[in-house]
């Protein structure tokens, strides 16, 4: 059975509506819940895969969040070990910043649901490959970073140049929140956890947005990360024969 790895930084920030598309193909998930269990150091190894999901906190607070160092040390594993990898909003910018271009605080925030463009170089991605020239997305962030230089630059806004890139053919960083569907949204407006980053938000104004936009963003995500999940490619799987064929036939 395929394995993911998931890096989790708050209970509730999850793979939303890329987890029933992994189950459906038969993936195994495991949290790894670093807000609940800061000291945690799991292994890349026996995993297919990586998500590394969203938080609070900045790539710059590793002395106060230690766990990031043991994070960005896994996703350079990753990397090395060449399995499909996605970062979303924190995990854009942890992935930056393994590939050399560190997040830093923005001059202001996203908050909502933002317009995304698609860069020139996002024509013909596998991946961004159902998206218009312009989508409504939901963003929670006020953080930012630089396009590493050795990804390709796929998206941006007007005040985030950086909103997605990818790096080779299976490694994606998206600072926006495609993940998320209605509910998922409720709670994180709702969460003490976000209470004071969203102090100065209009929640009514978000959820009314939400109303408008959500239908557009599931179909959007549902489409994007089924071919994100392509990546993984076909697996092989053995079958045994019997006592008298000991030797394993393969089949698709």
């Amino acid at each position: 059975m395929r394995k993911v790895l998931v890096f989790q930084h708050a209970a509730h920030e999850i793979l939303g509506t890329l987890n029933p598309l992994l189950k459906e193909r038969g993936f195994r998930v495991r949290y790894v819940n670093f807000h609940r269990h800061p000291d945690m150091i799991p292994s890349i190894e026996k995993y297919d895969g990586l998500v590394v999901l969203g938080g609070n906190m900045g790539v710059y607070e590793a002395d106060a969040y230690p766990h990031i160092k043991v994070e960005l040390k896994i996703i350079e594993e990753a990397l090395k070990k060449d399995i499909p990898i996605l970062g979303i909003c924190l995990g854009s910018q942890m992935l930056a910043h393994v590939l050399g271009s560190p997040a830093r605080k923005a001059q202001t925030k996203e908050i909502g649901w933002c317009d995304v463009e698609l860069t020139d170089q996002a024509k013909g991605d596998p991946v961004f490959k159902d998206f218009a020239p312009k989508e409504k997305i939901f963003q929670m962030h006020g953080d930012t970073f630089d396009v590493p230089k050795s990804a390709t630059h796929l998206a941006h806004s007007k005040e985030f140049p950086a909103q997605a890139f990818r790096v080779g053919n299976k490694v994606y960083g998206m600072q926006f929140h495609l993940e998320v569907d209605q509910p998922m949204i409720h709670r994180w407006l709702k969460a003490d956890y976000n209470k004071e980053f969203l102090k100065d938000s209009n929640h009514e104004q978000i959820l009314k947005d939400t109303d408008v936009n959500i239908e557009r963003a599931l179909k959007l995500s549902r489409a994007t990360f089924a071919r994100f999940i392509e990546s993984f490619g076909e697996f092989e799987r053995q079958e045994l024969l019997g006592s008298e064929h000991a030797k394993p036939s393969k089949k698709r």
